[in-house]
């Protein structure tokens, strides 16, 4: 059997080119053991892995109350909550709204780009796991100094040769070079997974972040579109009930002139038609601010939204809404401010092993080809060529601990990113909590307001027939209607607080992670 030396010339090579052989072969044998460390190690991953933390949960929501007990959401549900929270309101104007701020919000559009710039850090940190590959090329006409360091040694050895020699090497040229380098830097101790791991925690912290902008301006929209619709309701009534006044101020003045009724009904007719009056300015202003913060979430000019909100509307009574939260463990995965705590601690965490790669040597694997040549007649042939291949190494040793004060660093960080996480977890509790509070309290508030009014009716009724009956003035008549419009105002107010209380209860009840948005 043939070995591999009949593969072999059997003339004897020329001194330079074996020594040109060698110098290939034992380039070549160092990338291979360099390659070889590389597949060994580049399993090794320094510094801690992150494990989502653990949430102590109570058995049920209703324990973890602030308060009164009656103001506790109730430790069994009924029904779950709509899939669109939002339509409980039963306003589909609002719906449309909310979906036009979903998108059209500034807010909205500068989070939805920090994803797309968080993603595109993610492809510059994953491209550190390539190889490097540049190619150059470059034409310069040079001179090179009679007396520089290149010439310093013609005086040594040319001789009475020394000036020809000279002006030989000091005569202009032009170099011809082109070629290109490629390197790899192998992972042996995971820098750039967890680069990587650091990349897609950030970009996962970014996505919570749209989410909760998302839900931010969606809750917010609510909350100014009742409080317009709440003022134009108000409105309306102090504009029926001026009405009413000026026709009965009619009908009284002619009384009045006949001598059946004195002045001071008039006086006390004209002080109720002055108080409805000084009303309808405030009113018309919070109703204008109201529309403007509804135009500007939904990145609409001043009065873009005018004809599409000032045109009546009723709205209904929401049902009350399932109150069933789940355990809070549940909840806290729910809300997008606690995935992004999650995923800052996760970025901290990975952050450490990044800091403690750089504890340990690293090695780098590049290789080079090119041409050279003094003119342009040689630039392409192959005695121009020029190459190199082999690893170098580098070892930190003594840095006055900078890089151990960085892997400090990043641990303190990890610290404080697991102190904001649980402040995020327990903010959700409270919050949670104090919503569901306040709109139970404002439901119950706004269903005796109802009652009163009712009653208040009955009373203006009866006022009426007497007054028609000849039994009593005019005036239990006007007390009657003020108090009737007084407390449909505070019953206007409060279903205000109501859809305000559920809006806010929705916001910390957060969103469903699983729907996803458009920028995933």
């Amino acid at each position: 059997m043939m070995g591999p030396d009949h593969l072999v010339p059997r003339r004897c090579p020329h001194p330079a080119v074996a020594g040109r052989s060698r110098g290939a072969l034992s380039a070549i044998v160092s990338l291979a053991a360099a390659l070889g460390l590389a597949a060994v190690s580049g399993c090794t991953t320094v510094g801690p892995d992150f494990q989502p933390p653990a949430l102590q949960a109570p058995a049920q929501w209703s324990l973890q109350h602030g308060g009164a007990p009656e103001l506790a959401a109730p430790p069994q549900a009924q029904a779950a909550l709509p899939e669109d929270r939002w339509s409980v309101f039963g306003d589909a104007e609002l719906l449309r709204l909310q979906a036009r701020a979903r998108d059209a919000s500034a807010d909205v559009r500068i989070a939805a780009l920090r994803v797309i710039e968080s993603r595109a850090q993610e492809r510059t940190v994953t491209a550190q796991r390539g190889v490097q590959v540049n190619a150059q090329g470059a034409v310069a006409r040079q001179r090179q100094s009679e007396f520089g360091s290149a010439s310093r040694l013609v005086g040594a050895i040319a001789g009475a040769n020394r000036q020809p020699l000279l002006d030989a090497l000091s005569s202009p040229f032009t170099l011809y070079q082109a070629g290109f380098d490629a390197s790899w830097e192998p992972d042996l101790w995971g820098r750039v997974l967890r680069s990587e791991e650091v990349a897609r925690a950030t970009t996962s912290a970014q996505r919570a972040e749209l989410r909760q902008v998302r839900l931010s301006v969606v809750a917010e929209l609510a909350r100014d579109y009742f409080s317009f619709r709440s003022e134009q309701r108000q409105l309306a009534l102090v504009r029926d009930e001026l009405a009413a006044t000026h026709e009965t101020y009619g009908l009284l003045q002619a009384q009045v002139d006949r001598g059946l009724l004195d002045e001071s009904t008039l006086i006390a007719l004209r002080n109720q038609e002055a108080s409805l009056q000084e009303l309808v300015p405030t009113l018309l202003a919070q109703q204008a601010n109201a529309i403007n913060q509804i135009s500007l979430l939904c990145d609409a000019d001043p009065g873009a939204l005018n004809e599409e909100l000032l045109r009546d509307a009723t709205l209904t009574a929401p049902a009350l809404p399932d109150l069933r939260m789940g355990l809070p463990s549940e909840l806290a995965h729910r809300r997008p401010d606690v995935a992004a705590a999650e995923s800052r601690l996760h970025a901290a965490t990975a952050g450490i092993g990044i800091a403690v790669a750089d504890l340990y040597p690293r090695v780098m694997l590049g290789a080079s080809f090119g041409l050279e040549s003094v003119g342009g007649n040689h630039a392409s042939d192959w005695g121009s060529r020029e190459w190199s291949v082999g690893p170098s190494l580098s070892i930190p040793i003594w840095d006055h601990g900078r890089r151990q004060t960085v892997v400090t660093l990043r641990e303190i960080a990890q610290q404080e990113a697991a102190v904001s996480y649980q402040q995020a977890v327990r903010k959700a509790w409270h919050e949670v909590d104090g919503a569901v509070s306040t709109y139970l309290a404002e439901s119950r508030r706004d269903a005796q307001l109802l009652i009163r009014i009712h009653e208040a009716r009955d009373e203006l009724a009866l006022a009426q027939a007497r007054y028609h009956n000849g039994m009593t003035s005019y005036l239990p008549v006007l007390s009657a209607s003020m108090s009737l419009l007084d407390t449909q105002r505070q019953q206007s107010d409060s279903t205000l607080r109501v859809r305000t209380a559920l809006a806010t209860l929705y916001k910390a009840l957060g969103d469903d992670p699983r729907a996803g948005t458009a920028d995933e």
